[in-house]
């Protein structure tokens, strides 16, 4: 089992772009979003099934995470509720952290999310100058909201 503990962030230009080490294609799925959240998600070619428990105050949740099979995915797919999600993720070190870059297709194209997961609550990480106002907390920037709204 792992705690996800990370701070999340708008971003105001596409600095990001020319530091990224790499990125991926990711589509992903809710099968339910209440207080526990069951989300499948394809990422390049490998496919996971992911719960997560309810949020800490937006900064810390119980997060379990499996592989499943293509087949399943597309199958569990056909169960989902509201939208489905399609973004690209840039992956970007920063001050021996990694910063993952959302810049979204669907459905709130050109919006751009980064996401810094933290060793820690009391971690307070140096931000590159392209990030911009936090939003850590915020519904209306998680997934699940957007599967669920738009």
């Amino acid at each position: 089992m792992h705690k996800e503990i990370e701070r999340k962030y708008l971003v105001r230009s596409n600095a990001f772009e020319s530091l990224a080490q790499s990125h991926i294609h990711i589509r992903q799925a809710y099968l339910c979003w209440d207080n526990i959240t069951l989300r499948i998600r394809q990422w390049n070619d490998h496919f996971f099934l992911t719960v997560k428990g309810p949020s800490a105050g937006g900064l810390s949740r119980t997060e379990v995470e499996k592989p499943i099979s293509g087949d399943e995915f597309e199958a569990l797919l056909s169960l989902a509720r509201g939208h489905i999600i399609e973004k690209i993720r840039y992956l970007v070190p920063w001050n021996g952290l990694m910063i993952e870059v959302d810049r979204f297709i669907s459905p709130r194209k050109g919006l751009v999310l980064a996401e810094i997961e933290l060793p820690d609550e009391k971690t307070k990480p140096q931000l590159p100058p392209w990030l911009g106002e936090e939003v850590t907390g915020r519904p209306e920037y998680y997934n699940a909201y957007m599967a669920k709204n738009g």
